[in-house]
């Protein structure tokens, strides 16, 4: 039988990249997003996968979300945290606004996600969490302390509720990536990506596929001894 595979922002960039390989490895997949209708029904139709739209940032929201997943596909026994913005700007001119929307749609949408799951994983003695982090939430970066912050906190939140599912069999992993091809990225003045090249070893920016691998390697049934682990896919830029 199938696990059944919840991707937050799934249906685009990394997220797209993730859900793709997991329907590719035999999950059957939900994609969770937020706003963009054009994209999820063109992933859909090019998928076949089922699309859920709700606010990762909305605990009542995730609940009713999980719960439509559970009713339609069946129980949830994988979850990737994916969904996340940026409101970029340095702290002086940061406003509450600004660091209340990255905080809430990256980091506690990983305690609303997760605490949606949980208890279900555990009552069934198996479960695979992944949290996508990032390398600015390892080394920082200027203009980004809210984004740095929310990342950062995934990576503790991971090794955290780690050690509380590894007796139920639930395994809970972050990947971080580095600077990866995608939308986000190429909004980047050209002039500063071809600065933030320079700095990567491998001289290049990462695939969307290559975290996705990452994910596909954490989630699989015998990962079992992989927890508390943080991935880091960046091309060398950080070694952390």
């Amino acid at each position: 039988m199938a696990h059944i595979a919840i991707v937050t922002g799934g249906t685009r960039g990394i997220g797209e990249a993730i859900s793709k390989r997991l329907l590719a490895d035999g999950f059957k997949v939900a994609a969770s997003y937020a706003g963009n209708d054009e994209a999820a029904q063109k992933f859909e139709q090019t998928t076949g996968a089922r699309t859920y739209k709700w606010d990762v940032s909305d605990f009542g929201a995730c609940r009713d979300g999980v719960a439509q997943v559970e009713a339609d596909l069946g129980p949830v026994s994988v979850l990737v945290n994916n969904a996340g913005i940026t409101r970029d700007g340095t702290l002086h001119k940061m406003t509450p606004e600004q660091w209340q929307a990255v905080i809430q749609t990256n980091l506690s949408s990983c305690f609303n996600m997760c605490r949606a799951v949980i208890e279900g994983m555990r009552e069934r003695g198996y479960g695979r969490i992944v949290n996508i982090g990032s390398i600015n939430g390892q080394a920082g970066q200027y203009g980004q302390v809210n984004y740095a912050a929310a990342k950062s906190g995934i990576h503790g939140f991971t090794k955290a509720l780690a050690q509380e599912g590894a007796a139920a069999g639930i395994t809970v992993n972050a990947i971080a990536p580095g600077y990866i091809d995608t939308d986000m990225v190429a909004s980047v003045p050209e002039r500063v990506l071809e600065k933030i090249i320079a700095r990567i070893p491998v001289g290049r920016l990462g695939q969307a596929e290559e975290i996705a691998r990452g994910v596909s390697f954490l989630v699989a049934e015998n990962a079992g001894f992989v927890t508390g682990s943080t991935l880091s896919i960046n091309g060398g830029q950080h070694m952390y």
